[in-house]
């Protein structure tokens, strides 16, 4: 009796121990990326571009689920476009703390809208990788949907 309710409580608190890890696991293998440095003709100039790791490959076209921070484009308002970053506002790409591999493109399913909010949100969507388009980001999330914890 004593292993089954030390089993039980063992099983129910590290329920959430795994939802984070896997979270957590999702942005590191988004960061398994390098860049290599190419002269773009029509910008006139080299650039960085990506280079996947094939764990990272292997996630083009899937659904995942990842956790981050609402980075708005159109005010601290409801939106169904926005940037999820790894990190907060203030330690985010857009801010010099961190590199490209942490943000990415978020398009809602069916255009719903997002409430901001500074707190973290856990969402589900499918994974498209940008190969060199230097006007977009390496990572958009398509048909994406807030996970309710």
């Amino acid at each position: 009796m004593k292993k089954l309710v030390l089993f039980t409580f063992v099983a129910l608190f590290s329920l959430p121990m795994l939802s984070h890890a896997q979270e957590v696991s999702a942005w590191k293998t988004l960061s398994k990326v390098t860049f290599k440095k190419e002269m773009d003709e029509f910008m006139g100039m080299e650039i960085e571009k990506p280079v996947y790791m094939q764990s990272v490959l292997d996630l083009s076209g899937e659904e995942i689920t990842i956790k981050g921070y609402i980075i708005p484009l159109k005010g601290k308002k409801a939106q169904s476009h926005f940037m999820l970053s790894a990190y907060p506002y203030n330690m985010c790409f857009f801010c010099g703390a961190a590199g490209p591999e942490t943000v990415m493109q978020v398009f809602t399913k069916d255009k719903k809208e997002v409430e901001f909010s500074s707190k973290p949100i856990t969402i589900k969507g499918k994974l498209s990788l940008n190969h060199g388009d230097v006007n977009e980001l390496m990572y958009t999330l398509t048909n994406a949907e807030v996970v309710v914890e």
